[in-house]
C-alpha cells in the first residue's frame, strides 16, 4: 500500500496546484474587466471623464450650511446639493454695479473662429432655448451667493454661428469701453454649459446690479470670472 505519508504530500502537492491555476485564473479575468473597463472609458470625450473625476472629489455640504461658512472655500471642491438658494435681496455684489443698458440698442455679439458670425438683440436672446441651474458664486473672503440662475447655453451660440473645429477656449467680455472686462474659460467647460449666459436669477429678471441683461455663471470658477453686461462672445484657438 502507498505510504500514507507520501499520498498527504503528493494531495497538498495537488490542492496547491488547484489554488494557482485559481488564482492565476482570477487575476486573467480581473485584468480584462479592468482593460474592459478602460476601453469603455476611452469611448468617452476625455472632458467627461475630467467632469466625472472632479464631481467624485467634491464635499456634499449639509443642510443648514451657512453661507458665511463658505467665502474662504473653493466652489470647485463643493457639492452644492443641499444648499439653499439665497434670497435675492441677501445677494452680495462686487465689481461694477451701476452700468446701464439700453435694451433697444444692446447687441451680443459672437465673433472668432465661427463661420458665420452674430449680433443679437435682446429679444433674439430671449427666444432662445434656455437653461436653468443652481450655482453657488463665492467672492472670496466677502461673500457667497446660490441662486438659481435661467439664460442660454454659449455652446448653442456658437452651433448657430458655426464654430470652427479649432476652437479651443472662448472669451466673454463686458461691457464695452474702457472698463471692459474679458475671461476665457477652456471649450469643454463651454461645451458642457458648466459656463453659461444668465438673464435671470431665482425667477426675476436679472437686476442691473447683477449685470442685466447678460452676466456670465461659471460652475466652480469664483465670483471674478463671471463677468457682467457681458456683450461679446469670441471663439478662440491657441
Amino acid at each position: 500500500m502507498p505510504n500514507a505519508s507520501r499520498i498527504r504530500k503528493k494531495g497538498a502537492s495537488l490542492l496547491g496546484t488547484m489554488r494557482t491555476g485559481k488564482t492565476m485564473e482570477t487575476r486573467r479575468r480581473f485584468m480584462a474587466l479592468s482593460i474592459s473597463g478602460l476601453t469603455g472609458l476611452a469611448l468617452f470625450p476625455l472632458s467627461f471623464v475630467q467632469w466625472v473625476w472632479a464631481e467624485t472629489k467634491k464635499v456634499i455640504l449639509p443642510k443648514g450650511t451657512k453661507r458665511e461658512s463658505l467665502i474662504r472655500r473653493n466652489p470647485a471642491e463643493l457639492d452644492t446639493r443641499n444648499l439653499e438658494v439665497t434670497r435675492l435681496k441677501d445677494f452680495g455684489t462686487m465689481g461694477l454695479t451701476d452700468h446701464v443698458v439700453n435694451p433697444d440698442t444692446w447687441r451680443l455679439e459672437v465673433t472668432g473662429r465661427v463661420k458665420k458670425p452674430l449680433k443679437l438683440n435682446y429679444s433674439q436672446i430671449r427666444d432662445l432655448p434656455s437653461i436653468e441651474r443652481t450655482v453657488l458664486l463665492i467672492c472670496p473672503g466677502f461673500f457667497a451667493n446660490h441662486g438659481r440662475w435661467r439664460g442660454i447655453s454659449i455652446n448653442e451660440l456658437l452651433r448657430r454661428a458655426g464654430v470652427r473645429d479649432d476652437c479651443t477656449h472662448v472669451a466673454i467680455g463686458g461691457p464695452r469701453g474702457p472698463g471692459e472686462k474679458v475671461v476665457r474659460y477652456p471649450i469643454g467647460d463651454i461645451l458642457s454649459d458648466k459656463v453659461f449666459l444668465a438673464y435671470g436669477v431665482n425667477g426675476k429678471e436679472l437686476p442691473r446690479e447683477h449685470g442685466f441683461p447678460l452676466r456670465v455663471v461659471a460652475e466652480d470658477y469664483y465670483g471674478y470670472d463671471w463677468v457682467k453686461y457681458a456683450d461679446k462672445v469670441t471663439a478662440e484657438a491657441d
